[in-house]
């Protein structure tokens, strides 16, 4: 895996700053490294498929082989850099088996990085997770319970419940709801998600996310995100604000530039960070290959606000037997 993705650094780094505006066709990378990277998501994204269907025919019904399986498997390597912090560099594993056929509205899902383990809102923020919040043993094994309700017309719900994979085991209850408003007649947007969990391991946890939007063209989006989140292990409330402005270059390409504010704490409540994040996603290869490019300017709170430059670079390979082309 190594191999492949030094093969694939190689081709991508030479031609991200001048792919955007080229010609565009399905692949900047050489011939060589397509040689090696093909075959290979080929055979893996076969085998996630298979694996994830057998495992659906055992709980669900005969129609698995037919129904659409969202399964996949991402492998992602990264590197990042702060100002008076170093370099650090990081490979990741990410998975999550679907199971469509096991009822119509009780779904068993196996995936790994609930989002209960993904650190805190500055890190979920910048997409910089640091390396020590991720929880490689945060596999989750469970039910989810889902309401047939459309969002755009009532509040959408889901219970889940089940096990983290880890010794000892850890029991889970999470209860999520969404809903989507249309403005008026305009073309704003409103989105409203909100979760309550408990882990046996961890308390309780509680997060909402407002989200509303609008498109300024055919091309860009106006987003300001509020979301407010407590754990019980931290015992501490965390809030952020996000206004960002997406624009999708073509259709192998988009920019996200992003403008952040994070505080922290009910009673004496404090901004402890602010960001501007530029991030670039390319399509390195046929809707599988991504690359991002994310610099930032920080400034924080525990070094005086003294402005800090951070960049994070991103190799992402996704594995499904379809390929989908919307992890924009």
């Amino acid at each position: 895996m190594h191999k492949i993705l030094t093969f694939c650094w190689l081709g991508i780094m030479t031609t991200v700053a001048t792919s955007a505006y080229a010609e565009e066709d399905d692949s900047d990378l050489p011939a060589w490294a397509e040689e090696h990277v093909e075959p290979f998501r080929e055979s893996v994204g076969n085998w996630v498929d298979n694996t994830s269907r057998q495992i659906d025919g055992f709980f669900g019904t005969g129609d698995h082989m037919q129904t659409k399986n969202e399964s996949y498997l991402r492998f992602g390597q990264e590197i990042d850099w702060m100002e008076g912090d170093g370099t650090r560099g990081d490979t990741s594993l990410r998975y999550r088996i679907d199971l469509p056929t096991s009822e119509e509205r009780l779904r068993l899902i196996i995936e790994s990085d609930p989002e209960e383990s993904q650190g805190t809102l500055e890190e979920q923020g910048s997409g910089r997770l640091a390396n020590d919040q991720r929880d490689r043993r945060s596999s989750t094994l469970g039910l989810d319970w889902l309401e047939s309700r459309d969002k755009r017309e009532n509040w959408s719900n889901r219970v889940g419940a089940g096990i983290r994979l880890r010794l000892p085991l850890d029991p889970y209850v999470r209860f999520t709801s969404e809903r989507l408003w249309q403005l008026g007649e305009g073309p704003w947007q409103l989105e409203s998600n909100n979760r309550v969990s408990w882990f046996n391991n961890e308390g309780y946890s509680a997060r909402t996310r407002w989200d509303i939007g609008r498109q300024l063209s055919e091309r860009r989006h106006l987003r300001f995100i509020s979301t407010v989140q407590w754990r019980e292990e931290e015992d501490k409330l965390e809030y952020s604000e996000i206004a960002e402005i997406n624009h999708r270059i073509n259709h192998r390409s988009a920019l996200r530039y992003s403008a952040i504010a994070i505080g922290e704490s009910a009673s004496n409540p404090r901004m402890t960070n602010y960001y501007l994040q530029t991030r670039y996603r390319r399509d390195i290869h046929k809707g599988i290959l991504f690359a991002d490019v994310i610099p930032e300017l920080h400034f924080q709170r525990d070094v005086s606000y003294d402005p800090r430059w951070a960049m994070t670079l991103r190799l992402e390979m996704y594995f499904q037997r379809e390929i989908s082309r919307d992890y924009f």
